[in-house]
């Protein structure tokens, strides 16, 4: 067998080396989400809480591999963001920046891991206050959380991308929500983070995404996002932006010797992996990030707004679509939600949530649940018990 052929074998599910480095991943990730949660308190400093995310990341990552022969790249494979309220995404400030959360703020945490390219991604949202979670906010989160549900049932071997997008539209529209515009899921690969195979949140005639079937041993990055306004999203401000990703296939002689540096640094840094401006020099970074983006040699990751008052929910997990069934590797439990609207006149809703996943147990990824389930259990139950 040739390097290529050899190489190639070892990169999917096939190669049980391959399968721990993403469960590996996979658990840190959750726990790196499951730390963010407990520090979000009225009052927190957002930036204070993505550096603690992507420190956890870098430090459990940074333990592994220590003595391999040859180097094992590892680390964030997206920076931890908390974007709150009608903020769909991306909001991974500068730290300058002196946003605090607020009581009753509906927070969505979106962080990945990666270890030898292999990436772990979650989402999560979460309501800041005690007891349950009730009305509109209740509604927008189950919407999000059903749709992550049967995503999960449908995206398998044989099914299509399209019968996905399909069908989480209407499980929004059964909580009248709206799917959110705009936002792929992806297939995963080694170094990959959004590979060719993708899944549209909604289809509508200006994007349009090959019809593609998915299949057994590949990866899922399953990214779902609900609002309770129009789902169309506006980018309100570029100098929100803060993370991005070198696109590796552009190249320009820039002319600029803040952007050069900036890019250089980044070529070392962060040549594959979205990162965060807050890891690059910062009083050279936003002046030469502008020339970069403008000349495509780097992809951002805006930060985009619902209508003030409208309020969004996120649920981002990652599944490996294993021999024996799907197996869902990142999540984390939800606060008790007392929603308003309900699927019990759903038939067709409830015939997808029937579907087998391999675990019978609702929500996937219980297998790790052993080594930390009673934090996970306690942080996410706490609130609802006591109010």
């Amino acid at each position: 067998m040739s390097d290529d052929e050899r190489e190639e074998r070892e990169l999917d599910l096939t190669s049980p080396e391959v399968v721990t480095k993403y469960k590996s991943a996979a658990e840190i990730v959750n726990k790196a989400l499951q730390l963010v949660l407990s520090e979000c308190k009225p009052k927190a400093k957002i930036v204070d809480l993505c550096e603690k995310g992507d420190a956890f990341i870098k430090e459990q990552t940074g333990n592994m591999y220590k003595n391999v022969k040859k180097k094992i790249e590892r680390g964030v494979a997206f920076p931890t963001c908390i974007s709150v309220n009608n903020t769909v995404c991306h909001f991974s400030p500068l730290a300058s920046d002196e946003t605090v959360l607020e009581e009753g703020d509906i927070l969505k945490i979106d962080m990945g891991c990666h270890i030898d390219g292999f990436i772990a991604v979650v989402g999560h949202t979460h309501v800041l206050h005690e007891g349950p979670v009730t009305g509109r906010a209740a509604d927008v989160i189950a919407a999000a959380n059903t749709a992550a549900e049967v995503a999960l049932r449908l995206v398998r071997p044989g099914k299509k991308n399209s019968d996905v997008t399909e069908a989480i539209q209407k499980v929004a529209a059964a909580y009248d929500c709206k799917i959110v515009e705009g936002v792929l899921s992806h297939q995963m690969k080694q170094f990959v983070i959004d590979g060719n195979k993708v899944v549209l949140s909604v289809s509508n005639p200006e994007t349009r995404v090959d019809e593609a079937e998915f299949e057994e041993n590949e990866v899922y990055s399953i990214d779902i996002v609900t609002s309770t306004g129009d789902g169309k999203p506006k980018l309100l401000d570029e100098k929100q932006t803060t993370i991005y990703k070198r696109a590796v296939d552009k190249s320009y002689n820039l002319k600029m010797k803040a952007s050069r540096f900036i890019f250089s640094e980044i070529s070392q840094k962060f040549p594959i992996m979205p990162f965060t401006a807050r890891d690059l020099e910062e009083k050279r970074a936003r002046l030469g990030l502008v020339e970069c983006v403008n000349h495509e040699l780097l992809q951002p990751y805006p930060v985009l707004h619902e209508k003030p008052g409208d309020l969004v929910a996120h649920i981002k997990f990652t599944v490996l679509l294993m021999p024996n069934g799907s197996d869902r590797v990142t999540s984390h439990s939800l606060q008790e939600l007392k929603y308003t609207k309900t699927i019990e006149d759903e038939p067709e809703i409830k015939a997808w949530l029937a579907l087998p996943v391999k675990s019978k147990k609702k929500g996937g990824g219980k297998k790790k649940k052993g080594k930390k389930g009673d934090k996970v259990e306690e942080s996410s139950q706490a609130e609802p018990m006591e109010g």
